[in-house]
C-alpha cells in the first residue's frame, strides 16, 4: 500500500513539474509570439488604461488626457493643437504616434525602465509605471510669433539659439488639430481620410520634412566656400563676374534681377543678391570644395534627429560646371528643409560652429524626477571664424540697408539674406520666398537666436514673391518674441 502511495505522489511531483517547465517555457520562450499576436489585445488595454504623460511648452502642458468611459479608457488631448502640432504629432489610438509622441513613447506611455523605482520588480510584474513627462526647448511667445506671422499660408519657420542647436520654434502651416485623431471612432476615420486628400497637405511637417530650393539664401554657403578657399578675398574687390554670366560649356546667359552686378564686389553682390557672381564663384571654388563646405553645414546628413527625422537637405555633387553654377545659387538640385537654412544662419551667428539642433531639453517622472537631461552636443566647424566674422559683415549690411530692411529689430543687432527660390518645369512654378537671419541685443555678447522662414503663396502676384516682403516680417516677429522673451522662458 505504501509502495501505491508513493508511485502516486512521485507522479503528482512529476506533473507539477512539467507543469512548472511549460508554464516557464510559455512565459519565457512564447511570451514575445503573444505579445505581437494581434489578437491579444491587453497590451493595448494596458497602454490606454492610465493617463498619458505630458509635452511640456514654457513649463506648461500642451496635452492631456481624457476618460473616455470605453475600453480603451485615456484618449489624448492638446492645448492649441494646431500651434505644436509640428511638434508634438498626434498619439492616435488606431494611427499610432508620430514626431516627439513616438519618439518619446516609452517616457510618456511609462514603458521606459528608467521611469521604474525597481526595474527588476516591474520586470517579473509588468506593471507599468505613470507616465513621465517631456519638457522641451520651446519659447511659446516665439512658436506663437511664427505661427501667427505665416496666417495659414503654406509654409514653415524654425527658430535655433546658435551657442547651443536648441530649437526654439517649428512652426508649418497650415497645420491640423492632433486631437481629432485621438480616438477610436468613425469621426477619428473620418478626419485622418479628410486630413490625407487635403491637397495642402496639413499632416506634412514642412519644418523638417519638406526640402525647397533655398535660392538666394544658399549664397551664404557660397560665399563662406570662397572665402575659405581663397578664391575671394577682399569683400570691397571686384570678383570680375560679367553680366550676363553664360554658364560653362553652354550658350545660356544666367542674368540678375538687380542691376549693378557687372563685376561686382562681394559685398555688393551678396546685398543686391547677385546671380551672376555667386554663380562664378561656386564654379571657381568647384564642386569637391562646395560639396565639402555644404556638407560641414549639415547639406547630406541622413543622420539628423531632433529627436525626430529630419529628411536629408541636398548638395548635389553629380553635376557638371553648368549645374554647379545653378546649385551653388541654391536652384538645380539643392534642395533645403527650413531647419538646416537655420543651422546655416546659426553657423554664421557662432563663429562658423555648427551646432545640432535638438527639441527636448529634458524628460522626468510623472512627479518631476529627473529621468534624463539633454546637454548641448559636439559642434562641427563650417568655416573659419574669420570668414563667419566676414559673413555676418555681409548679412548685416543686408538688413541695415539692403533686401532685408524689413527684418531689422530696433535695439537689436541683425544680419539676414533674403531668397527667391524658382521652381517647376521652366520655373513655372510660383517662387518661393525665403529669409534666414541671426540677431543679438545691443548688449548681449553673443547671438540668442537664428531663424529660417520659407512662404509657399500661390495666391500672390508673383512679382510681389520676395523673401525681404513676404518672408522678413516673419523673421523680425519670431526675433523680438525671443529677444523680448523673460530668462525663465527661455
Amino acid at each position: 500500500m505504501t509502495r501505491h502511495i508513493r508511485h502516486a505522489a512521485l507522479f503528482c511531483a512529476l506533473l507539477l513539474v512539467a507543469l512548472l517547465v511549460n508554464a516557464a517555457r510559455v512565459q519565457l520562450v512564447q511570451a514575445p509570439s503573444y505579445d505581437g499576436n494581434p489578437a491579444d489585445r491587453r497590451p493595448t488595454i494596458a497602454r490606454y488604461g492610465q493617463p498619458r504623460g505630458d509635452i511640456l511648452v514654457g513649463g506648461e502642458a500642451v496635452t492631456g488626457s481624457r476618460d473616455s468611459g470605453e475600453q480603451l479608457r485615456y484618449e489624448r488631448t492638446y492645448t492649441n493643437g494646431p500651434l505644436y502640432a509640428p511638434v508634438t504629432g498626434f498619439a492616435s489610438q488606431r494611427y499610432g504616434t508620430t514626431l516627439l509622441e513616438h519618439t518619446e513613447d516609452g517616457v510618456l506611455s511609462g514603458t521606459d525602465p528608467l521611469l521604474a523605482p525597481l526595474p527588476l520588480w516591474s520586470d517579473l510584474t509588468r506593471a507599468r509605471s505613470q507616465g513621465g513627462h517631456v519638457v522641451t526647448t520651446l519659447v511659446p511667445a516665439a512658436q506663437q510669433a511664427a505661427y501667427e506671422g505665416l496666417a495659414g499660408r503654406k509654409g514653415a519657420v524654425a527658430a535655433i539659439e546658435p551657442a547651443t542647436g536648441r530649437v526654439l520654434a517649428l512652426v508649418s502651416s497650415p497645420s491640423y488639430d492632433p486631437a481629432v485623431l485621438s480616438g477610436n471612432a468613425a469621426s477619428t476615420a473620418r478626419a485622418w481620410a479628410r486630413l490625407n486628400a487635403d491637397p495642402d497637405k496639413p499632416l506634412l511637417n514642412r519644418a523638417v520634412r519638406q526640402t525647397y530650393p533655398p535660392g538666394s539664401t544658399f549664397k551664404v554657403v557660397t560665399a563662406a566656400a570662397a572665402l575659405d578657399a581663397g578664391v575671394a578675398v577682399d569683400l570691397d574687390a571686384p570678383t570680375r563676374s560679367p553680366d550676363p554670366y553664360t554658364l560653362p560649356g553652354t550658350s545660356t546667359s544666367l542674368t540678375n534681377e538687380s542691376d549693378g552686378c557687372a563685376d561686382a564686389s562681394l559685398r555688393k553682390a551678396f546685398v543686391r543678391s547677385c546671380n551672376t557672381v555667386f554663380a562664378k564663384l561656386g564654379v571657381d571654388v568647384g564642386r569637391a570644395a562646395m560639396a565639402r563646405t555644404a556638407s560641414a553645414f549639415g547639406f547630406d546628413d541622413p543622420a539628423l534627429r531632433i529627436p525626430f527625422s529630419v529628411s536629408p537637405s541636398t548638395f548635389d555633387t553629380s553635376v557638371d560646371r553648368a549645374q554647379l553654377a545653378l546649385s551653388s545659387i541654391g536652384q538645380y538640385n539643392t534642395r533645403a528643409t527650413p531647419l538646416q537654412m537655420a543651422m546655416v544662419a546659426a553657423a554664421v551667428a557662432n563663429g562658423g560652429l555648427v551646432r545640432p539642433p535638438y527639441l527636448v531639453r529634458r524628460t522626468t517622472t510623472h512627479d518631476g524626477g529627473l529621468v534624463s537631461q539633454t546637454a548641448p552636443r559636439p559642434a562641427r566647424r563650417a568655416m573659419r571664424p574669420t570668414t563667419a566674422a566676414r559673413l555676418r559683415e555681409l548679412m548685416e549690411d543686408v538688413v541695415a540697408g539692403g533686401t532685408g530692411r524689413n527684418a531689422a529689430v530696433p535695439g537689436a543687432v541683425v544680419g539676414g539674406k533674403t531668397g527667391t527660390a524658382q521652381h517647376g518645369l521652366g520655373n513655372a512654378g510660383t517662387p518661393y520666398a525665403w529669409f534666414v537671419s541671426w540677431a543679438r541685443g545691443e548688449r548681449d555678447p553673443e547671438a540668442r537666436v537664428a531663424v529660417a522662414v520659407v512662404v509657399e503663396d500661390a495666391s500672390a502676384r508673383r512679382r510681389e514673391i520676395t523673401g525681404g516682403g513676404m518672408a522678413a516680417p516673419i523673421a523680425r516677429a519670431v526675433t523680438e518674441a525671443v529677444l523680448h522673451s523673460r530668462p525663465d522662458q527661455l
